[in-house]
């Protein structure tokens, strides 16, 4: 038989399964990896709602985008409309001097100045429009007493 073992002859194994080390248990090491799995699954989901959120603000741009271009889209139909239409193209090859024969070469000198505001012709009187102009007296009245209705 064999002799029982000596309690202060080393074994073949360290056994640290009773020794707690500064306190450090299964349990404890159990509900830190449980911890950082929490941490990391959270950290993971943030990421993932973030790349959500920055996709949905790229669609939503895209889309703005999109309505944009289609805005365009049909405005340079109007345009080629209007481009292929027989009288513009005859108004247009006139300035070129593509008239018939009895026509008289109609273009604006570029040396000429553009009329001044208020003038006839210019852009800010043009034929049905409102006249919003006053009499000195009205300006002088709706400076001191403010605007009338």
């Amino acid at each position: 038989m064999d002799a029982p073992a000596d309690p202060a002859a080393p074994h073949d194994g360290v056994d640290l399964a009773g020794l707690s080390v500064a306190g450090i248990t299964r349990r404890r090491v159990g509900w830190v990896a449980a911890g950082l799995v929490a941490i990391w699954i959270v950290v993971v989901f943030a990421r993932q709602v973030g790349d959500a959120t920055t996709a949905a603000n790229r669609a939503t741009q895209m889309a703005i985008d999109n309505a944009a271009l289609a805005a365009e889209v049909a405005a340079l139909r109007d345009e080629v409309a209007m481009i292929v239409e027989p009288n513009f193209v005859r108004q247009q090859a006139r300035s070129y001097g593509l008239g018939t024969d009895g026509e008289i070469r109609f273009t604006l000198d570029s040396a000429v100045a553009l009329p001044v505001d208020g003038s006839p012709g210019s852009a800010s009187v043009r034929l049905g429009a409102e006249d919003d102009r006053q009499t000195p007296l009205d300006s002088w009245l709706s400076l001191l007493f403010g605007p009338g209705t």
